[in-house]
């Protein structure tokens, strides 16, 4: 569960690192006259993603009537498809220069792996594809709750190095990594960061921060969660794109595979994926690339994860198509229908009337191949069914077969042979 800015200062705070004077947050600009503000202020856009100060989402004013223009404008903004709802407010920071601290778990080997550099206040990706060697990792694989003296010094030395920095500058920024440190143990993180710590008359300054909880131990972060507010778990948004954000507006789980904005290549089949459960979901990932690998000489490109189980409604199972077919990355559907909880009837519904919407609408189809089987199966075939009669036009791009009569495998074979044969592309 990721942390709004301001309530990872909080967190941070209550590790005894130092920040810029908050005055607080607000909704609308006239909340502004509430705040006792010291100028110049930073306004800062809260949203659950990155890249806020490129998009334009973080002001410096130097009086009121600046600050309360820019909040105007800061409000009617959108980031990564994020609409900005909420500001916080901080005393602007003079400063000498600017670091990178970071502290995450390894996905290889589970270690604990501390993350510096004196590059801070850039975009730190850019950082590590550019100039890795201004990035140092320090791996604890011990689990310790504080980072040890000798860790701490040498990552002092580290960064005051790369600032041009003394012995004096050295023993303050190891304390300050110490404490981002202790925050992550402290508060079960799976990602704690400060981007920039900045170098002030007061020592090292956290101007940005950034915090993930991870779910799994938010039985133990009552206090803090009492702090900040936080009632009930709030779902974890990092860099969604537009379809994830859709997806989540819509109310279920999706994630795309290949990056925003990518670009086909030639020759290849790509495959929007709409599933069962999560595990399904899965499964169907590893099945629809298999197959491809197996048959079609590695051509076939599966570009999502879906969750369609959980009984959703048939509003939501027409929006799960119309979301793919409006992905124009996507050249064929791959569906299945396990129906435990989830009643088939719903599903098959749901297909038909996106597909159906999309026609009077005049937007894109494309083929869709799959099977169901499972709860509501009668009704669903009878629907089908009368369908296929009253509608054979609009629906002749949809091949759902009904039952166990052949197993999702050679229904995904099949389902790739048909349209790699429709379309004249060399298997």
């Amino acid at each position: 569960m990721r942390l709004y800015e301001h309530e990872a200062k909080k967190a941070f705070e209550k590790a005894g690192l130092a920040l810029p004077k908050q005055y607080g947050t607000v909704t609308s600009p006239e909340q502004l006259d509430s705040l006792k503000l010291e100028f110049p202020v930073m306004l800062k856009s809260m949203v659950l993603v990155g890249g806020r100060g490129k998009a334009g989402g973080i002001k410096k004013a130097n009086n009121m009537k600046e600050a309360k223009q820019m909040a105007s404008s800061l409000f009617g903004l959108k980031i990564k498809g994020y609409p900005v709802e909420l500001l916080s407010l901080e005393a602007a920071v003079e400063y000498t220069g600017a670091c990178y601290v970071g502290a995450t778990m390894d996905p290889d080997t589970y270690n604990n792996v501390l993350m510096i550099s004196a590059e801070g206040g850039m975009d730190i990706e850019e950082v590590a594809r550019n100039k890795p060697g201004a990035i140092k990792k320090i791996f604890l694989p011990n689990n310790e709750m504080e980072l040890p003296p000798r860790i701490k010094q040498e990552a002092g030395k580290f960064l005051a190095e790369g600032l041009r920095g003394d012995a004096a500058l050295s023993k303050k920024l190891a304390e300050a990594v110490g404490r981002i440190y202790a925050a992550y143990q402290m508060f079960d993180c799976k990602v704690c960061e400060v981007n920039p710590l900045l170098l002030t008359a007061r020592g090292p300054v956290a101007a940005d921060a950034k915090i993930v909880l991870d779910d799994n131990a938010l039985f133990r972060q009552s206090e803090l969660l009492k702090v900040l507010g936080i009632e009930s778990k709030r779902h974890d948004v990092s860099e969604p794109t537009s379809n994830e954000v859709r997806a989540y507006n819509a109310g279920f789980p999706y994630i795309d595979l290949l990056p925003e904005g990518f670009k086909k290549e030639p020759g290849k089949v790509y495959v929007g994926l709409v599933p069962g459960g999560a595990g399904y979901g899965i499964f169907s990932i590893d099945e629809v690339a298999n197959v491809g690998n197996r048959f079609f000489g590695g051509k076939v490109v599966p570009v999502n994860f879906m969750d369609s189980g959980g009984g959703p409604t048939q509003g939501k199972v027409a929006e799960m198509f119309h979301l793919l077919m409006d992905y124009d990355v996507v050249d064929l559907i791959i569906t299945s229908r396990f129906g435990g909880i989830s009643s088939c009837d719903v599903f098959i519904r749901g297909l038909v009337q996106a597909v159906k919407e999309r026609h009077e609408q005049g937007k894109r189809m494309v083929p869709i191949y799959g099977r169901m089987v499972g709860t509501d199966l009668p009704n669903a075939n009878k629907y089908l069914v009368n369908s296929m009669k009253e509608m054979p036009d609009i629906l002749r791009d949809v091949h759902v077969i009904v039952g166990n009569q052949k197993i999702m495998a050679d229904t995904i074979k099949d389902g790739l042979g048909e349209f790699f044969k429709s379309r004249g592309i060399n298997r």
